[in-house]
């Protein structure tokens, strides 16, 4: 019976992920031509050809696409074993890798992120910047311990707790012309230029399939994922845009509007399922539980 090998298990992913020997074995901090012979003798105790290579080019074959998943999720959770040996030890990882959408970053977790850290001041807190597709993709992978992402259609690999509903505005410069109504239309929000983050933003998503739903086009002047940008846009009314609600309550300048058809977002916090959680990442969920 053939037993597979952590060592071998990297350097195969190592390789699938760079796409060359050469840049693996540097990633690796071992020689090339060792790297290359691990693979082989890998490939010849499984009796398959993981990678097909072609003008330098190095690529998966079938066979390697099936164990590229299964490999990451291994080495996954043999970095989760280590994790809970280690807390046994009392050796705390005593980090949180949060994901959050800019305008929970910069509106929603400052003040819970100072308060945790007030409490917990040996754990260290990052914060990712990201889309919530990314952050989902980002938990399932392992690259993030906890995320923000909307509560719906969320994969059976993750575990979510409910976190808010927020309310998605028209935002428009305060002495904009339509700054007086109390609540705009679609065809009124999609006639004015836009400025919107970049798909895979929660609120840039749910723009774009309302224009198609009601047979609007998007009259797409600007397109950042710098909120501050985004902000001074709508200021200086070259553009109008979408946002939670937080926003507008924390920023001078500018009007929040209501669709005629309210809009509301669920918000969830969400970690893998299998995943092992740190007594830093459970702290931290508790805390915003009770913060929240």
């Amino acid at each position: 019976m053939y037993i597979m090998e952590i060592r071998q298990l990297k350097h195969f992913i190592s390789v699938a992920e760079h796409g060359h020997f050469t840049h693996a074995a540097n990633s690796l901090n071992i020689a090339q031509p060792a790297l290359s012979i691990s693979i082989k003798k890998f490939e010849q105790q499984l009796g398959v050809e993981l990678f097909s290579r072609k003008d330098r080019k190095v690529e998966l074959t079938q066979e390697g696409i099936v164990l590229m998943e299964h490999a990451k999720r291994i080495l996954q959770q043999v970095e989760d074993a280590k994790l809970a040996i280690d807390e046994l030890l009392g050796l705390e990882k005593g980090e949180v890798r949060l994901g959050a959408p800019s305008m929970m970053g910069s509106y929603f977790f400052p003040e819970i992120i100072m308060a945790f850290k007030s409490k917990y001041p040996q754990l260290k807190l990052v914060l990712i910047d990201a889309g919530t597709q990314s952050i989902r993709e980002m938990l399932l992978s392992g690259e993030l311990d906890i995320g923000v992402i909307l509560e719906r259609d969320v994969p059976e690999e993750l575990e979510t707790d409910h976190l808010l509903k927020a309310e998605m505005l028209a935002v428009i410069g305060d002495t904009h012309e339509l700054a007086d109504k109390s609540s705009i239309t679609y065809e009124e929000f999609f006639s004015q230029d836009l400025v919107m983050f970049k798909p895979g933003y929660f609120h840039r998503d749910y723009i774009d399939q309302a224009s198609q739903q009601y047979g609007h086009s998007l009259k797409l002047s600007y397109e950042t994922n710098l909120l501050t940008m985004i902000l001074s846009i709508v200021k200086r009314e070259f553009a109008v845009t979408a946002l939670l609600d937080l926003v507008t309550h924390h920023e001078q300048g500018i009007k929040g509007i209501p669709f005629q058809e309210r809009i509301y977002l669920d918000l969830a916090l969400a970690w893998r399922k299998d995943g092992y959680q740190s007594n830093a990442d459970r702290a931290f969920i508790e805390f915003i539980k009770r913060y929240v």
